[in-house]
């Protein structure tokens, strides 16, 4: 996983790249498994880099949380 699910491979155009480190953290966090990760500065983070890097954000939990802010 990639935080904001950044990444992709240059040798497959369109690949969307890798999972959402916060999706995934959501996820884990769901079925009860500890990650030790604290999700809202993990998805400010991403939401850091994406804009600093003027893409879309891949992460459908940082998508959520940006809503409520």
């Amino acid at each position: 996983s990639a935080v904001a699910g950044l990444g992709g491979c240059p040798y497959a155009k369109g690949a969307s790249g890798n999972l959402a480190t916060e999706d995934l953290v959501y996820m884990l966090d769901g079925l009860g498994i500890e990650t030790g990760i604290d999700l809202d500065p993990l998805a400010a983070a991403g939401r850091d880099i994406i804009a600093a890097l003027g893409r879309i954000p891949a992460s459908k939990v940082a998508q959520a949380l940006a809503a409520k802010l």
